[in-house]
């Protein structure tokens, strides 16, 4: 059992969540270029140089908020996942539960799926966190692999070369072969594009329902990784 925080690491606790509840504010606003930890500051009300004992630079504040960002994403996408389900299920249940994420939180999205904040590159601690929701797709396919469940893919094979080693082991104690893992690139990659593509307005005039062409987008990439969507 965790030791109960001291008075000191609550309060600390609560103020940097201010802190990044108003960046987040900030984000939608003007965007992460235009995120200011002395702007952050006037609203809260407090001293710049008090903000700055929790976050050293604004590089700092924006990681703090691609890594929430993502944990939000991943959660959404784990909470979802429906372990003894039908493969297909649990896929089609990830993706929706991503796009409804992503829907009501646009910016956030945009933090961690759009352009780059110039100047700012990301540390290694955000890679982690960055894999939480492919990997519960990657989880749904060894799942189906296991069981029997996956279709042995047709069409052009990836070449090994392009893949590289760290990511042909996706799962602890699951080996995916460089073509499966190159599906799997593929499919969360559709995933990201499509709603990044509903998001900025792509989809006007093009779909005439946004949810029924979403679903539709992941039937068609479940198949292709060999889930049995028909």
């Amino acid at each position: 059992m965790n030791a109960p925080r001291t008075a000191r690491e609550r309060a600390r606790a609560e103020l940097t969540a201010e802190i990044l509840a108003a960046a987040r504010r900030q984000l939608a606003e003007g965007g992460a270029a235009m995120l200011s930890l002395r702007s952050i500051a006037r609203e809260l009300g407090m001293a710049s140089s008090a903000v700055y004992r929790y976050f050293s630079s604004r590089d700092e504040l924006l990681t703090a908020l691609i890594v929430q960002s993502y944990n939000e994403i991943g959660e959404a996408a784990e909470n979802a996942d429906l372990p003894g389900a039908a493969p297909q299920e649990r896929w089609l249940a990830v993706w929706r539960a991503v796009r409804e994420w992503s829907l009501a939180h646009r910016h956030e999205y945009a933090l961690i799926f759009g352009t780059p904040v110039p100047g700012y590159v990301a540390p290694h601690v955000t890679i982690e966190v960055a894999g939480r929701m492919p990997l519960t797709l990657a989880r749904i396919v060894a799942d189906a692999r296991r069981d029997g469940n996956l279709t042995p893919a047709t069409g052009p094979v990836c070449p090994a070369e392009a893949i590289t080693p760290d990511m042909l082991m996706l799962l602890e104690g699951e080996s995916f072969s460089p073509d499966e893992v190159a599906r799997l690139i593929f499919c969360w990659n559709r995933l990201v594009g499509i709603i990044g593509y509903e998001l900025h307005g792509h989809l006007a005039n093009v779909t005439a329902d946004d949810a029924l062409f979403f679903d539709h987008t992941a039937r068609t990439e479940g198949a292709y990784i060999g889930l049995p969507f028909r």
